[in-house]
């Protein structure tokens, strides 16, 4: 159950930075309003991952999520770049989240 907490908590987190991004500045109090909401959300689920995926482990994968799905969003939403490279580091950040939970010792 911990590890859907943590699948969670990253999910939240690609939702907060999201609303971030278009609440343009927290200017607007909808996708402000979203950002809390999702932030809020994502920590909740993190502490509740924490108390039995070690901290370092839950907290690289809370990250590694959130930054990979943000770039993701940034390139289907925002037009963001889609160089060889970005695609090869952003895969090898998706790898690693997944080889922490299968060999992260938990």
């Amino acid at each position: 159950m911990s590890w859907i907490f943590l699948i969670l908590a990253g999910f939240f987190e690609v939702g907060f930075t999201t609303c971030m991004k278009l609440s343009d500045g927290f200017k607007d109090w909808r996708y402000s309003l979203g950002f809390l909401v999702f932030a809020v959300l994502s920590f909740f689920f993190l502490n509740r991952a924490s108390q039995s995926i070690s901290l370092g482990t839950a907290y690289a994968v809370w990250t590694g999520i959130g930054a990979a799905g943000t770039a993701i969003i940034g390139i289907l939403a925002f037009g963001d770049s889609t160089s060889m490279w970005r695609i090869f580091f952003l895969s090898t950040l998706i790898f690693s989240v997944v080889g922490l939970k299968f060999f992260g010792g938990e």
